[in-house]
């Protein structure tokens, strides 16, 4: 499906009935689920220590057979699913969580023998009915917390399952509103730009109570954790990431679409800075240049920001 031959609702369509009827990766084993959805030469690029893969056995053998080792009766339980064209390419953007009893040790975190739940976020190019170019990030610190086995610091924030968003709307089938998807875009990208006139002194200065309701949800990363408005958000997060990385700048998009109420964006990587602040994650300045994978959805209320599902590869880093 390309621009031209499918409208963007039925790609988005096409592409939730494929992972519902593969939800059960167990029915058929994940090769036959890649070859439902990719093209044999799919890119696939991951949250370390995947990476970069070619083609889907590539993909299979690096991922997702290990994946089912260790959980042979995962399920994909799908919050969000959004579409939308950005530059040459139509996009699915995909978040929610990978449900199983932990059965096996998984990339050497211990199998915990109960029920754990992998948070992912996925952006997927789509051409001619199969994705041809994606980027994931699992959640494996949180993973590692629920084997205990997580080595830096507690969260600054709650650690909880993110949940589905509270208008309970994440998987949008109903035919696209391109003014809403505009509007929610938009809203995103004057939000961004205020992130960049941070003036390295004030939080204050990036004007951030223009763009969000005063008692958003930001559901982060594993390791951060879930803080609810402002002051929550700037006490757990925001400040505590400025002071690490006072010179952050971003860019680096990959795809950044709006789809109604909804916006997704990710970055390969999107955040480029200087680690000269201690504490955050427990860990010392080291003076190092570092980047960041990070990926983000946003649910826009009326006129402003209301939930931010936000995920950063935190091994890499």
């Amino acid at each position: 499906m390309t621009q031209g031959s499918a409208s963007l609702d039925d790609i988005k369509r096409q592409y939730l009935k494929q992972i519902h009827t593969t939800a059960c990766l167990a029915n058929g084993g994940s090769a036959r689920r890649l070859a439902d959805l990719y093209a044999p030469e799919v890119a696939w690029h991951g949250c370390h220590p995947f990476n970069d893969l070619a083609g889907t056995s590539a993909v299979d053998a690096g991922v997702f057979a290990p994946l089912l080792r260790a959980f042979p009766d995962l399920r994909q339980r799908t919050d969000i699913v959004m579409s939308g064209h950005f530059k040459s390419g139509d996009w699915v953007a995909t978040t929610g969580h990978f449900v199983g009893l932990f059965s096996d040790d998984f990339l050497g975190i211990p199998a915990s023998r109960r029920p754990a739940w992998l948070r992912f976020g996925a952006f997927e190019r789509i051409e001619n009915g199969r994705v041809h170019d994606a980027y994931w990030i699992l959640d494996l610190p949180g993973l590692m917390m629920q084997s205990g086995v997580w080595p830096l610091s507690a969260s600054l924030g709650v650690e909880r399952i993110s949940p589905a968003p509270e208008t309970q709307d994440g998987l949008a089938l109903s035919p696209r509103n391109e003014a809403e998807s505009e509007k929610s875009l938009k809203l995103v990208e004057a939000m961004i730009a205020g992130l960049m006139q941070y003036d390295r002194t004030a939080l204050a200065s990036m004007g951030m109570r223009r763009f969000w309701t005063p008692d958003f949800h930001w559901y982060g990363p594993a390791a951060i954790g879930t803080m609810r408005g402002h002051e929550d958000y700037e006490r757990g997060h925001q400040g505590p990431f400025l002071h690490a990385f006072p010179d952050r700048v971003g860019g680096d998009h990959k795809c950044r679409i709006g789809d109604g109420a909804y916006v997704a964006s990710t970055g390969w990587p999107s955040i480029r800075a200087t680690h000269n602040g201690g504490g955050w994650l427990g860990l010392a300045p080291t003076g190092r240049r570092i980047s960041m994978r990070v990926m983000d959805f946003w649910r826009r209320g009326d006129d402003l920001l209301e939930e931010n599902w936000v995920f950063i590869d935190l091994i890499d880093l």
